[in-house]
């Protein structure tokens, strides 16, 4: 078994979900008393998120690929971000280390490949659904088109994961909210949404909606198990 190197703490809410569900599928995969190998670094994410604020991204940067070479030394395999976001500056950690780093949107990719949909939507931070560094590694390196929600909904998404998920807040108007704005991208062709947040599996599940989901933190996390599992 390969040792799992986790960058977390981005927020730690969902950094959790990353160590259950790896710890869970390993067990269920090998049985017994079999649980990863997993090296951490989590950061105070109010530093990180200071820095995305402020639009200083190589200091961002800088930081992580720190985190991944300290990884690294401690014996880790192969690297995660356990966020969507901070994968805007993946190309520049991946350049640091002489180990893999498993890309989130890859991970994703392949899971809406196997439902062989052509178009999904996507929710995220303002800067995954936004800026270019995700929706342009779907569409130019796995075919798959995103469409957005509206300004006005990308900023409800953007503010409920800052100001509440980050936070540990769960509320029911929140879901509520979110569920329109997926059934919305479902009405605009859509064929499924990306959780493209790792915080958001937290307040949304497929139960709560009819338009197919793609939780980009279980879906990570498994990959994460495979590749360790050299499966």
């Amino acid at each position: 078994m390969k040792t799992i190197g986790l960058i977390g703490g981005m927020s730690w809410e969902s950094s959790l979900e990353y160590y259950r569900i790896i710890n869970e599928d390993v067990r269920e995969r090998l049985g017994g008393l079999h649980s990863a190998k997993i090296l951490m670094y989590s950061f105070d994410f109010a530093e990180i998120e200071n820095l995305q604020r402020q639009g200083k991204w190589e200091k961002a940067a800088q930081l992580v690929v720190d985190a991944a070479r300290r990884l690294e030394m401690a014996g880790a395999d192969f690297l995660m971000l356990c966020t969507n976001t901070m994968h805007k500056v993946a190309d520049t950690v991946e350049k640091s280390v002489e180990i893999p780093l498993l890309h989130i949107a890859d991970a994703v990719a392949q899971a809406i490949k196997a439902r062989n949909f052509k178009k999904v939507g996507l929710l995220g931070t303002r800067f995954t659904m936004e800026e270019d560094f995700y929706t342009n590694r779907l569409l130019s390196k796995h075919g798959v088109a995103v469409i957005v929600p509206d300004l006005e909904d990308r900023r409800i998404v953007n503010d409920t994961i800052y100001n509440e998920l980050c936070l540990g807040m769960i509320g029911r108007a929140s879901k509520e909210t979110l569920g329109a704005i997926i059934q919305a991208l479902g009405a605009k062709g859509a064929e499924g949404v990306i959780l493209g947040c790792t915080e958001l599996g937290l307040l949304i599940k497929q139960q709560d909606c009819e338009v197919p989901l793609f939780d980009s933190t279980s879906i990570h996390a498994k990959t994460a198990v495979d590749f360790a599992l050299g499966e």
